[in-house]
């Protein structure tokens, strides 16, 4: 009989346990357009999972706007310094050329396909300049399979998500662009 409850108690336990450590994976962005739910993948990019919890819990990205935004591709933000709408150091113009005053991440790749929803890690050309700016895939970008750290993806909203302002085809700059309203941990 202690042995069944043992068991039992251990089996509820984890399940306890597993639905937490799943909670504390699942961010909500809130756009002008509704919310959208984030499921993170801390197993496959642990070190941008945490600088993406970090910067969002502290309300780094609340004001960034969309500077790039490509249809059919992708959307791009994160700027934490130049694409703040509500910093005085706001530039539009130098939108997607700055990050936070955190050190850049190295890369994290995995076998994580850059299909339709996932977050991604956006960069220079060194595999290892990751900072705060991302990236969310309209559709499947196979090219960026292995060369990007994705770390999440949408799993509600990115009806959401296809209503951001488009930018111009060839460079995705976007004039009047939509912002992160707010980021956070569910």
């Amino acid at each position: 009989m202690k042995k069944k409850f043992f068991y039992l108690f251990i089996f509820f336990f984890s399940l306890v346990t597993t639905k937490a450590i799943a909670l504390n994976n699942i961010m909500i962005l809130k756009l002008t357009y509704g919310d959208v739910e984030i499921e993170l993948y801390p197993d496959k990019a642990p070190n941008h999972v945490k600088r993406f919890k970090d910067l969002a819990d502290s309300g780094k990205y609340d004001g960034v706007v969309f500077h790039r935004v490509i249809d059919g591709f992708m959307a791009q933000t994160g700027d934490v310094k130049f694409g703040n709408s509500n910093s005085a150091e706001f530039n539009l113009s130098l939108a997607g050329t700055g990050g936070s005053d955190l050190p850049n991440l190295k890369a994290e790749f995995s076998d994580v396909a850059h299909t339709r929803g996932i977050i991604s890690a956006a960069r220079s050309a060194d595999p290892n300049s990751a900072n705060s700016q991302f990236f969310i895939c309209f559709d499947s970008a196979p090219h960026l399979d292995r060369q990007y750290s994705a770390f999440g993806k949408v799993i509600k909203g990115m009806e959401f998500i296809d209503m951001i302002k488009k930018g111009d085809p060839n460079s995705g700059s976007v004039p009047e662009p939509d912002k992160i309203i707010s980021l956070r941990s569910k």
